[in-house]
């Protein structure tokens, strides 16, 4: 019996290595079994809590609002990767390879990309439409919901153009190096895969960052000069602060999660031969997708009206809804105070009109999307 096992195992390291028919006999199953305990925990966190974020959203009116379908379209990125893309990899490292063959490696590959683009244009699509309201770049043009929905529309399309092209024949998706992950072929010397992968780089990575650092740069220099012009630190220093606070926040998530797998795919698109454990190769794409769960999270911890609202699904507050209802003049305010633009417009409205007071200040910046800036004031989510 060992002398037959020395034989298969002779026969098994002298055969390439398929990873849609073994596993890496390098590799220890228990690193298989961390990653799948691992994408197990990332997926569920994922799933629920862009579940959360989208239902919380549906079910209270005055979070409808332009900026917020941005922040929604950017959960249903989140949540489709993980539904497709993570319960893919959980199955694929519990059996160590990629057992369900290459049409899964292909969806696998194409979902995490394609959702993992539209996440980053959303982000994207968010910081210009903030820089638009507070800058007045394009006049006094009021953000509605149709421009919203062109933005994302555009999202959807030009994410998907940048990655259906490996389907289509234009380079490829391939398994990583450890065997049970699929993404764009970096590995490939060939002048067509590399061609692809320096314009996809391009297009969906460095392109998108450049506008979210432009337009918040601009913002943030608008806010300061407003603030240092008209002297009132305590009304305009704070928007400020908060404005830029959770943004800032989600973008430095984004870039933790995703710098590391555009500087891997860099490096190995311009060496293709570098000789990398497979382990270490694997850690990029496995740290991408943890992208999916921490948006969520920054909503929750950093926007007032949104932990209301979700507190407020969950435990329902009987005085709170007495009032609401003895109240309905209050209710259909806060409703009408949202449709007119946000807090976001309640800031570019301060800018614009130096006369208003304090006062009316603090009454404009208790406008109601969680997209935009904290609330402190609104006790009540009106459904």
């Amino acid at each position: 019996m060992p002398k037959n096992e020395s034989q298969f195992a002779i026969l098994e390291s002298s055969t390439p290595w398929n990873p849609f028919d073994r596993r890496l006999t390098s590799i220890e199953p228990w690193n298989f079994q961390f990653l799948t305990a691992l994408m197990s925990l990332i997926t569920t966190l994922s799933i629920v809590e862009n579940f959360i974020v989208i239902l919380v959203t549906f079910k209270f009116k005055q979070l409808r609002q332009p900026l917020n379908y941005i922040i929604v379209n950017l959960s249903v990125a989140d949540f489709l990767v993980s539904v497709i893309g993570g319960s893919v990899s959980i199955a694929t490292n519990s059996q160590g390879y990629f057992f369900l063959g290459s049409w899964a490696c292909v969806l696998e590959g194409f979902a995490v990309t394609f959702f993992g683009i539209v996440a980053l244009w959303s982000l994207t699509i968010l910081a210009f439409e903030r820089y638009v309201v507070i800058c007045k770049p394009l006049g006094n043009l009021r953000l509605r919901g149709k421009h919203s929905a062109i933005g994302i529309l555009f999202v959807w399309i030009f994410s998907f153009i940048w990655t259906i092209p490996p389907i289509m024949g234009w380079s490829s998706y391939t398994t990583s190096k450890i065997g049970t992950t699929c993404e764009p072929n970096w590995y490939s010397g060939k002048w067509s895969d590399q061609t692809y992968i320096i314009t996809f780089l391009t297009t969906c990575f460095i392109f998108p960052l450049m506008i979210i650092f432009i337009s918040y740069g601009k913002l943030m220099r608008k806010l300061r000069k407003v603030s240092d012009t008209q002297g009132r630190l305590g009304s305009t220093r704070k928007p400020e602060k908060e404005v830029t606070r959770m943004v800032i926040i989600m973008i430095i998530a984004f870039l933790i999660c995703w710098s590391p797998y555009a500087a891997f795919s860099i490096l190995v698109t311009a060496r293709p031969t570098i000789d990398l454990d497979p382990r270490l190769s694997a850690i990029p794409a496995f740290f991408a997708k943890t992208a999916s769960m921490y948006n969520p999270v920054i909503y929750v911890f950093m926007n007032k009206q949104f932990r209301r609202c979700l507190l407020q699904m969950f435990h329902c507050n009987s005085k709170e809804s007495k009032e609401s209802n003895n109240n309905p003049t209050s209710e259909r305010v806060g409703i009408s105070r949202g449709h007119q633009g946000g807090e976001m417009l309640a800031i570019a409205a301060h800018i614009t009109s130096n006369t208003s007071n304090r006062k009316s200040e603090e009454e404009q910046s208790s406008c109601n999307s969680f997209a935009q800036l904290p609330i402190s004031d609104n006790k009540v989510c009106p459904m």
